[in-house]
């Protein structure tokens, strides 16, 4: 018998089944290999691997970051001050009246034996300290002079202020350091503090001195050490005084100003700018009322290309024909013999000529747009629009009626005349022509006996279903309860609510009104209805890509930062020179691409707490936006991330309001300090803030409310008084939604009579206490006020002894 096979298990009915792996709502690994069958995604191919890199390799690579950092902050420390870089600009303020900086200044020049000092014409004194390998320029603006310090600071790499021991500072320089901290972002990017005889402290990074302190007493030496810490705490609360008494005390206050960590001033540092060293102005003639200004000094920032602008601070934009090369006059180490007689040379040859404008390239002085003279003409109607237009007219009809002479049209509604007829308008306008030629005739010949002489022809509007509704209404009692809202009302504040005017129809008052059904989302064309003169300015397409685009570029054409140059600015006005004081200082800006062209500015301000005063929209104020300074009229409106922006009657107190003027282009960053000119000449300041854009796109948008009382409630509707006083402006806003003090919202349904009733239905019932309102906006434009001369305030002492009798600023605007 063949051996027995052996049977293999058969899985009956019962057999267990395992649960598949739960992979989640996604494909598997597996499946999705199987649907793709090899084929890749696009993105995936073309996607770059990321580089994993190991731990010694994620250490290197930091290492590197770190070096390339430090070599960055040492090259930005070697290009100030050093043998072939501007020297530090250091501008002394006097904080309190009657200081002198005489001996603070000798203490600091003669510092250092081999320190090399010197000083030209416009003020300046240069110290060479080759101890430090730095070169230190001082300059110290006259007291008062309020432009004189602001212009210098806007230039200057640190402050040196000076206090009195006795009084610390007064209102002069308290006024100083709120200006000071408009031009920059934050205390501690301005003054850190050591001490000197009468007190020192440097912006950006280091220093305060405080010189004659140990003249005191010992005894008073600590008091009046506390006494200008606390003065001082009130603005730098981290900062603490050193004294500066001797030599070895300015040997270190020159170091800290040499060593000092300066933070970027990002709106100078992006364009070239100079401090002038030496001017000369040449006239062709006697009579020419422009010339051609030589500014000689140290080229700062960005480089200076010669076919762009520059501007004058307090004068305006220019152009430039030459730049020149000029040997600097001031070294870092002294002069060999040999090395002056080369020198001298070298001046009696020719100076070398770095740059000359090209009329084909370079940049021109329009600012503003000539718009087409036909440009904005409405064009001719079609025949279609014509017939369309005549059809409409037809269409209506008006009711004539036969009344005695010197009825008005209220007094024809209850006349019944059964030969009321409806005619057309052109039937009614014959007959007006008629009447009116019989009127003349009358006139002349005098008046006329018989029946035609007692009635006249009145044409009149419709009353409606509801005209005996005026019978039930007590005219001298509607008289007195208006008369009562209204002196309650006098108690309470409410904001943007105005009277309908009474003798003037509302519909004519707010005609350039419309209703929103939403403020937030309700759609406002931005281009509709402009002024004219938004025809005049210039708007960017894409403003942020375009100044990307400009910060980018011309980094490396024009004359290189930090040469000594000479620049001849042309057709320079010769009162330039007839004002101009040896000591002023005169700062001149290079001028970035688009920046001397007119736009609509947005800045972003906050009042100082120090200024009460109210301060009324189109008030005419004084910008100083960055380095320019110009005076107009500005618009304040609410700083919002809507499509549109309620427009603010006053600036606030305490929040950030946005206000809009016409004016030349700058690019942010950029800070804005804003003064008002009172009537002694002095210009104070009250807000500080930044430019926040250049968008004429920005909807600015007045609100009135129109308040009515309810007079008669059933339910949903209620019979609403006081809002309009004739028919005729119910129908004309009768589609603006109305809203209610308590919540409410609804809509007119019909007017009742002809003196302002209406009949309106709301969303819930409404309370007899209640008020019911209506919104109205129009779009707000600013006026084109600028203003680019500003002339300087008085000094301080002057001022104070003469009054002005009108702000200078008000008669240089013509209106």
């Amino acid at each position: 018998m063949a051996a027995d096979v052996q049977q293999a298990h058969r899985p009956g009915a019962l057999k267990q089944q395992n649960k598949s792996h739960k992979h989640g709502k996604h494909k598997s690994k597996g499946q999705l290999d199987k649907e793709t069958k090899g084929r890749v995604n696009v993105k995936t191919a073309t996607k770059r691997n990321k580089f994993l890199q190991r731990k010694h390799d994620r250490k290197h690579h930091a290492d590197q970051i770190r070096k390339q950092k430090r070599e960055e902050i040492l090259n930005q420390k070697r290009s100030r001050g050093g043998n072939t870089s501007p020297p530090q600009f250091v501008v002394v303020l006097l904080l309190h009246e009657g200081l002198g900086v005489s001996s603070l200044l000798d203490t600091l020049k003669s510092c250092d034996e081999s320190a090399i000092v010197t000083q030209n014409e416009q003020g300046v004194i240069h110290v060479s300290i080759p101890r430090f390998k730095q070169r230190v320029s001082f300059y110290v603006p006259e007291f008062g002079n309020l432009y004189a310090v602001l212009d210098s600071v806007k230039v200057a790499d640190s402050l040196l202020c000076v206090l009195s021991p006795q009084g610390g500072m007064d209102d002069y320089g308290e006024q100083l350091l709120r200006c000071l901290f408009g031009l920059y972002s934050s205390p501690k990017t301005m003054c850190n503090f050591l001490c000197a005889t009468d007190i020192v402290f440097c912006m950006d990074g280091t220093i305060a001195p405080q010189s004659g302190l140990k003249k005191l007493a010992i005894k008073k030496q600590s008091e009046a050490k506390k006494f200008l810490q606390k003065k001082i705490e009130k603005w730098f609360p981290h900062e603490k005084l050193h004294s500066l008494d001797s030599e070895q005390d300015g040997l270190l206050v020159m170091r800290n100003i040499t060593n000092q960590k300066i933070k970027p001033v990002h709106y100078r540092d992006n364009r070239p700018h100079l401090i002038a060293e030496e001017i000369q102005f040449e006239l062709e003639n006697e009579e020419a009322p422009c010339g051609t200004l030589k500014v000689t000094g140290y080229l700062r920032g960005r480089n200076m290309s010669v076919n762009g602008l520059v501007h004058i601070l307090g004068w305006g934009d220019f152009q430039m024909t030459q730049i020149d090369a000029v040997t600097d006059p001031y070294p870092l180490y002294p002069k060999s013999d040999r090395q002056k007689e080369n020198a001298m040379e070298e001046d009696s040859e020719d100076v070398k000529v770095l740059e000359q404008a090209d009329s084909a390239l370079q940049e021109s002085l329009q600012s503003e747009n000539v718009p087409g003279e036909m440009e904005g003409e409405q064009t001719w109607p079609t025949e279609e629009e014509m017939e369309e237009a005549e059809a409409a007219l037809k269409a209506k009809t008006k009711l004539v009626k036969k009344v005695p002479k010197g009825t008005s049209e209220y007094q024809a509604a209850w006349i019944v005349d059964s030969e009321e007829e409806e005619i057309d308008d052109d039937e009614s306008d014959d007959d007006e022509d008629m009447e009116d030629e019989e009127m003349m005739a009358m006139d002349d010949s005098g008046s006329e006996s018989g029946d035609g002489a007692e009635f006249d022809t009145l044409t009149m509007t419709e009353a409606g279903d509801v005209a005996n509704y005026d019978q039930t209404i007590d005219m001298e009692e509607e008289e007195r309860m208006l008369e009562k809202i209204k002196e309650e009302r006098n108690h309470v504040m409410f904001p943007d609510e105005i009277d309908t005017p009474r003798e003037r129809d509302a519909r004519d008052r707010f005609q350039r009104y419309r209703g929103l059904k939403s403020f937030r989302t309700s759609p406002w064309d931005p281009k509709e209805n402009l002024p004219s003169d938004f025809a005049r300015i210039f708007q960017f397409k894409d403003f942020r890509r375009t100044k990307k685009r400009i910060m980018k570029g011309g980094e490396e054409d024009g004359v290189m930062s930090g040469w000594y140059v000479q620049i001849h600015i042309a057709n320079v006005p010769k009162d330039f020179m007839l004002s101009y004081k040896p000591g002023m200082p005169v700062v001149i800006f290079g001028l970035l691409q688009h920046e001397h062209k007119m736009s609509v500015l947005n800045f972003l301000l906050k009042r100082v707490p120090e200024y009460r005063p109210p301060i009324k929209s189109k008030d005419r104020l004084i910008f100083h936006v960055g380095f320019r300074r110009y005076s107009a009229c500005p618009i304040f409106s609410q700083h919002t991330n809507a499509n549109k922006h309620k427009f603010e009657r006053f600036l606030a107190h305490d929040t950030v309001t946005m206000a809009t003027i016409f004016g030349p282009i700058s690019f942010p960053p950029c800070p804005v300090l804003v003064f008002k000119e009172q009537h002694n000449g002095q210009h104070e300041l009250i807000a500080t803030g930044s430019l926040h854009s250049v968008n004429p796109d920005r909807i600015v948008t007045k609100r009135i409310v129109l308040s009515g009382h309810p007079f008669k409630i059933n339910k949903r509707s209620a019979v609403v008084r006081y809002m309009f006083f004739n028919r005729e402006d119910i129908e004309w806003f009768k589609p603006v939604e109305l809203h209610t003090k308590w919540g409410r919202r609804g809509h007119i349904r019909e007017p009742l009579g002809t003196h302002g009733h209406m009949k309106c239905v709301f969303d819930g019932h409404l309370k007899s206490q209640d008020t019911v309102l209506m919104n109205l906006y129009k779009r707000m434009f600013p006026k084109w006020t600028y203003n680019p001369t500003v002339l300087n305030p008085p000094p301080m002492l002057e001022s104070s002894q003469s009054m002005a009798s009108e702000p200078s600023a008000y008669q240089l605007f013509d209106d």
